[in-house]
């Protein structure tokens, strides 16, 4: 999934909006309370974003099969055509021709809709990403506002070089996280 790279650009996002806070002299940086997370850790953790992923897993497996059922009918057809031309008749040949290239083209077209440039596969990946970035964003956003941070980093986009294990809010926004999804267990 994209998620780390958005989080990375979150957590960019968010230094550059620390030390803009810092750098302005409207707010001085003792009167600033900060906290990180780690997005890695709370995707692999999450309840919600491992369900969202074994979703994503099952569909595009499901495309990958239906894949190989029609290579399998574009295999099946050229062999059919390549054995069978030497028999068949002129008019014969031409429809095993035509039926082949219409499976040749079918083939190609799935695998363009589902896998190309703006496929279904990366529609329902950034769906699916966006959906758990929002969650994560609600639940930082609750975390820290209920302990009067005004900034929380991301120590995954490897920006954050030290923090003390206090200010790590990772453990606290994964429960939120898995409060906030239905039918979860804290």
């Amino acid at each position: 999934m994209r998620y780390l790279q958005r989080l990375r650009l979150l957590g960019m996002l968010g230094l550059t909006l620390g030390l803009t806070l810092v750098s302005t002299g409207d707010v001085h940086a003792a009167d600033i309370r900060f906290g990180y997370i780690d997005s890695s850790r709370i995707f692999v953790e999450y309840k919600g974003a491992q369900e969202a992923q074994a979703r994503f897993d099952r569909q595009v497996q499901g495309w990958r099969d239906e894949a190989v059922e029609k290579e399998k009918s574009v295999t099946q057809l050229r062999t059919e055509v390549k054995d069978q031309a030497p028999i068949l008749s002129a008019l014969k040949r031409q429809e095993k021709e035509a039926a082949l290239q219409r499976a040749i083209t079918e083939y190609e077209a799935f695998i363009n809709d589902v896998w190309g440039p703006q496929g279904k596969a990366q529609q329902e990946n950034e769906r699916a990403t966006g959906d758990i970035v929002a969650q994560i964003r609600t639940a930082v956003e609750k975390v820290a506002s209920s302990k009067g941070l005004e900034v929380v980093l991301d120590s995954a986009g490897g920006f954050l070089v030290y923090a003390d294990k206090t200010l790590d809010l990772t453990p606290d926004v994964i429960n939120e996280l898995n409060t906030m999804t239905p039918g979860a267990k804290p």
